[in-house]
C-alpha cells in the first residue's frame, strides 16, 4: 500500500494521454480490504481503478476493461 489517499495521481495511458485522479480508498495486496470495503480479497499490485470521467480524459472506452497505464505522485 502507498498510503496515498487523500492525495492525487497522475495517471498515464499507452496513448501518452494523462489524468490528474483524486486517490479514494486503497486495497491491500497482501491483506485483502476490511469489512468496510466489503472483505474483498487481495487485489494485484499496482492496480487502479478509475471513474468513467478519467477514462473519458485518457481517451480510453470503459469497455476495454483492464488496460495497461502507469502512475505517479501528482
Amino acid at each position: 500500500m502507498c498510503l496515498c489517499v487523500g492525495k492525487t495521481i497522475r495517471i498515464t495511458a499507452r496513448n501518452d494521454r494523462s489524468a490528474v485522479a483524486k486517490v479514494v480508498d486503497e486495497c491491500d495486496s497482501t491483506q485483502g480490504c476490511d469489512e468496510e470495503h466489503a472483505n474483498q480479497l487481495p487485489c494485484k499490485t499496482n492496480i487502479v481503478n478509475a471513474s468513467e470521467t478519467v477514462w473519458n480524459d485518457l481517451g480510453l472506452n470503459t469497455d476495454d476493461g483492464e488496460v495497461a497505464i502507469t502512475w505517479t505522485m501528482a
